[in-house]
């Protein structure tokens, strides 16, 4: 991949493609614009050498039909705000209209197109699409690391069109984390995997067991590995139909000489409710009335206990429903002992980076991905299909 120093600039214009996908409120303000701030150094870079940048976004899932709601209006407004120069915002992603605005771009200057997804042939990776995009384009930029994943026209098939191509710095960025913890990881190496779905970590789960020393499960997604042993987990959330695959990745994992940790108490709860009755459990049968809803305080002390002898450290997915209070202690826990650690810390996923605020320990973690699907899209194959486009 080339990387932007690689390429002059001056009067070229440049397709940018990021991910400005920001949360709206009912008013249709932006609520948090870090996806926003996470590409402002390329697009500074960009602007201070000359270029004539075209950006372009998603925003939502509009499925191809125009959905003014899903406008990136607020956005140029607020990219605007943050460069210190207007942001030009096109009336949409391509048309006669689009290109006289494209050919209008002075030197420095930046105009963003609609929301790409308005188009039905972007999620298509549509080439008739794609090639109208590339139009007058002399330069192609991806910085959206978040929708490196999806084999779109904006990602993938436009850059058959343009003969110059270039990663942004989020991007370099994202990749030179990410592809240390796949292909070079410092050891010992830990996994911490939670969230709802063992579904979404399976492909995970298989590349690490040939590379991490310690995998440390933990959310609902444990209750899927316990159901499969056979154990019952009351009301806890349970994948039935991946019951023997998780069974298979038990068997590997012990074949392979890894740690694969499951806990070993659970806090349960009547309800996900604040008020609901708790306990701590250290055995099975769960009540047939309790679901799991937190590592107890055992498990928590003992991942910190193996956290803590790391070199490098993954973590995607919370360790239980922490957006309550009550239910938050695992994941805060976990999330200090990361923060703590002397190694290589790399945490992906919205829920898991949430946790990380809550706690109050952001600012100590090496990196922090923008993008949870893709990170673990990488961390499960090693590439995305927006990184290969670029080679």
């Amino acid at each position: 991949m080339k990387r932007l120093e690689d390429i002059a600039f001056a009067g070229k214009t440049v397709f940018l493609r990021v991910d400005f996908n920001v949360p709206l409120n009912e008013k249709g303000e932006i609520r948090d614009d870090t996806r926003i701030r996470a590409s402002l150094p390329t697009i500074n870079y960009l602007l201070s050498r000359k270029a004539r940048l075209v950006i372009a976004s998603h925003l939502g899932r509009p499925k191809g039909k125009v959905d003014p709601k899903l406008s990136l209006r607020p956005v140029a407004k607020r990219l605007g705000e943050l460069i210190g120069r207007e942001v030009i915002l096109a009336p949409a992603v391509v048309g006669d209209e689009v290109e006289r605005l494209k050919k209008g771009l002075g030197d420095g200057q930046a105009l963003l197109l609609e929301n790409v997804r308005f188009e039905a042939q972007e999620t298509a990776d549509d080439a008739g699409f794609a090639q109208k995009l590339a139009q007058g384009i002399d330069v192609y930029v991806n910085d959206a690391f978040g929708a490196c994943h999806r084999a779109h026209a904006s990602i993938v098939a436009i850059t058959q069109f343009v003969r110059e191509k270039a990663a942004g710095y989020l991007l370099q960025k994202e990749v030179e984390y990410l592809s240390r913890a796949v292909h070079a990881p410092e050891k010992p190496y830990v996994a911490i995997l939670g969230g709802a779905k063992v579904s979404d970590k399976i492909p995970v789960i298989q590349n690490l067991l040939g590379k991490a020393d310690h995998i440390l499960i933990g959310g609902a997604m444990a209750y899927t590995f316990f159901k499969a042993q056979g154990y019952d987990v009351g009301k806890s959330l349970v994948e039935e139909d991946k019951k023997e695959l998780a069974l298979e990745i038990l068997k590997k994992a012990q074949a392979g000489k890894v740690d694969l940790v499951l806990p070993s108490d659970h806090l349960l709860a009547t309800a996900v409710d604040k008020d609901a009755a708790t306990e701590i459990v250290s055995s099975f049968p769960f009540p047939a009335d309790r679901m799991a809803v937190d590592i107890g305080p055992k498990t928590a002390d003992q991942y910190a206990t193996i956290i803590a002898t790391a070199r490098m450290i993954v973590w995607n997915g919370p360790l239980g429903i922490f957006e309550i209070d009550k239910f938050a202690q695992g994941t805060m826990k976990i999330a200090r002992a990361v923060a703590e650690a002397k190694a290589t810390t790399i945490v992906g996923g919205g829920d898991s980076i949430a946790a990380l605020e809550k706690a109050g320990v952001s600012g100590r973690i090496t990196h922090i991905s923008t993008g949870g699907g893709a990170s673990l899209e990488y961390l499960a194959f090693g590439t995305l299909p927006g990184i290969e486009a670029l080679k």
